[in-house]
Order: C-alpha cells, then sequence, then structure tokens
C-alpha cells in the first residue's frame, strides 16, 4: 500500500529517535509520547507496551530535539485503579501557571476514557480520576436523540454503536461511548480550563473551572447540546475515517497553532497522517484555517512497518529556533520526530482559510 506523493506542505522527517528495549515494561513498543520543553531540555512521557499489550509510561530526557541524555528502567506512572488495569495510554502534558496536566487513556479491557493527572515538579503524579463522559451507548443514544438529524452527531452514534469486540450480549450493554484524546490548552481562557477531546470521529471542545465540575450532570447536558460543541469533523481524503487531537495546541500571534491526527481509510486498512488546523485565540472553538494536506503521512519504513502498520500518531511537540519539531508515535512501536518551519506554517495555514459552522 504505498502512498502518492502530494504537492503540499510537508514536515521534515528526523527519522526514530526512542525504541522499545528487552525491559519488560517497554518489550513490545514505545509509542505515542507526551513532551514538555524546559529551554534546551525536552522531557517526554511514553506510553509504553509490554508483551500482551499493556501499557505503562515512561520517562526519558533530551537535550536539543533528537540527544538523548537519560532513560529510565522503570516506568513513571503505572495502572492503578480498575478502570485503567490494561494500561494507561497516549500521555499528554500542559503547564499551566505552576502545575503540570497530564490527559491519558485509561483502559480496562473494553472500554476507554481520557483521565487526568497533576504534577509540580513532573517526577510525582497525582491521579484525578477520569474527566470524560462516562455513559453506556444506550443512556448516550438517548442523550443526543434530539440532534440525530446533524450528520456529525449521527456519525457519531452509528461508529460507537458499531464497535465489533468479541463480546457477549450482556457484555455489550455495558459498553460505554468512545472518548479519548484528551488535551488541555496551555492557558485559561476566560478563567477556565479549556480541553479538546475526541467523541468518535471529531473533535469536540469542553471547558471547565475544576476537575469536580465534570460531573455526571455536566456532561449530560453537555452531551444533549452536542452539536454547539464540535470543533472539527473528518473533511478531507486523508480523514475518510476519522480525526482526533494531537499535541496540545500551541499560541502563536495569528491562534492557537493544532497539530491533530487523521485516520484514512483503505483497503487494506487505516493510515494515520499528522496534520494541521488554526483555532481562534479569543474564541478556540473557532477554526480559521486548516490544512487540505497532511504535514507528515507514513511514508518511511519505521512508519510503514510495525505493530500497526502506516501509523504517524502526534502527541507531542517542541520549538527550537524557528523550527517547530514534531513528536510521534510511528507504526505504534516507535518514536519519530518531524520538524517544520513555524513562520512558514502559520503562513500557510492563513492562506487556507476554513470557517466552522459555530453560532
Amino acid at each position: 500500500m504505498e502512498l502518492a506523493a502530494t504537492e503540499t506542505f510537508i514536515a521534515t522527517k528526523h527519522g526514530v529517535i526512542l525504541e522499545k528495549t528487552d525491559r519488560a515494561f517497554e518489550e513490545l513498543g514505545v509509542l505515542n509520547p507526551a513532551v514538555y520543553q524546559d529551554g534546551n531540555t525536552v522531557h517526554m512521557f511514553y506510553r509504553a507496551a509490554k508483551k500482551g499489550n499493556f501499557s505503562t509510561i515512561g520517562y526519558c530526557r533530551f537535550e536539543g530535539p533528537t540527544t538523548l541524555v537519560e532513560r529510565h528502567a522503570e516506568p513513571i506512572f503505572e495502572p492503578e485503579y480498575i478502570y485503567e488495569i490494561h494500561g494507561v495510554e497516549d500521555p499528554r502534558i500542559t503547564k499551566i501557571d505552576d502545575t503540570f496536566y497530564m490527559t491519558y487513556v485509561t483502559y480496562d479491557g473494553i472500554n476507554t476514557s481520557g483521565a487526568l493527572a497533576t504534577s509540580k515538579d513532573l517526577t510525582k503524579f497525582k491521579k484525578k480520576g477520569i474527566i470524560t463522559p462516562k455513559f453506556i451507548l444506550h443512556d448516550f443514544s438517548n442523550l443526543i436523540q434530539d440532534h440525530l438529524q446533524n450528520p456529525g452527531v449521527a456519525k457519531i452514534l452509528a461508529v460507537n454503536t458499531a464497535r465489533n469486540y468479541p463480546l457477549t450480549i450482556t457484555m455489550k450493554e455495558h459498553l460505554m461511548v468512545w472518548d479519548k484524546n484528551v488535551v488541555l490548552f496551555p492557558k485559561k481562557i476566560n478563567g477556565k480550563f479549556v480541553g479538546l477531546h475526541r467523541l468518535f470521529p471529531s473533535i469536540q471542545i469542553f471547558t471547565f473551572e475544576k476537575k469536580k465540575d465534570l460531573t455526571p450532570e455536566y456532561w449530560k447536558e453537555y452531551l444533549k447540546n452536542l452539536p454547539e460543541h464540535i470543533v472539527m469533523e473528518p473533511e478531507y481524503d486523508h480523514e475518510t475515517s476519522h480525526i482526533g487531537p494531537g499535541a496540545p495546541p500551541i499560541e502563536t500571534k495569528d491562534g492557537w497553532l493544532v497539530i491533530y491526527h487523521s485516520a484514512e481509510k483503505r483497503e487494506k486498512g487505516l493510515v494515520y497522517h499528522a496534520s494541521a488546523a488554526l483555532l481562534d485565540l479569543e474564541n478556540p472553538q473557532k477554526v480559521i484555517g486548516r490544512l487540505t494536506k497532511p504535514i507528515i503521512t507514513p511514508a518511511e519504513y519505521y512508519e510503514r512497518h510495525g505493530y500497526v502498520n502506516y501509523v504517524v500518531f502526534p502527541t507531542g511537540t517542541a520549538i527550537f529556533d524557528d523550527l517547530l519539531y514534531i513528536y510521534y508515535g510511528a507504526a505504534d512501536d516507535k518514536i519519530a520526530v518531524a520538524s517544520l518551519n513555524l513562520n512558514d506554517l502559520l503562513t500557510e495555514l492563513k492562506q487556507n482559510p476554513h470557517e466552522n459552522d459555530i453560532k
């Protein structure tokens, strides 16, 4: 399955910078890293998978964008609760004021959810629990019933309902709506935390003042007005399956730069790309620019062959001089990085205006 080359704005690839080892916790693969940049230092918190696909989070440190100088021999973050018994996955990190916020995916073997942990020093994290809606599909369907004429909402329900797991009918009755890929903006807007998440297959936005505000009642009201919260839907040829938040948004003079992943349906399976969009600084639900082609697509051998073939899954960024470095999971078992000129990317986005249908 070769991907045709496109004349578009694409990143320069620097290859694989982290691979699995023979340590038990990461012998299956390393992937989908959270990145926090502190000057010339890049802190990386990566998903580490062991046999059986049980995941923890490992830690390593780079000086400059690609020079590995430290790597822990044990996980820094592990499952503790029943809802994450099968793994803690795909972290993202944002610093707001003096606190680091790590969002991650919990997996219990059947259901996945978005969760939050906080830290003051990037070494010890305090888990705050699940922050995404937890509704079984039947209840979710009832909550969005008034909006099923909306194509985007109808697709969310259709995709979740069609999930094909080898489960008994009894277990399927407890299957929850699929929500993951939570990223937080690196500052509060109008005094509130702002996050992006993905009720499959589109990207939605949510706001809250405190974690305790994210109650079942909050999410019930949110879902009753779901169309109002959709930021982006799959739109282009490289997004025929779904899209989802990637790295935390980056504040620029032109808007919030969002690097997200796009999944394309192909005859032999899905192909994952990295894509870019620009959101309004004051109202990040408004999309003001969006590229019609991906900026990173799986063309290299290390992106096309691995635990899952043809995957570029961006989850972290760093900026050195005028270059934006994008860190991503490659073929679901290694970590690679690519870069592009930040100012050129912003110019390209402004030349591709896009306005979503927010009220």
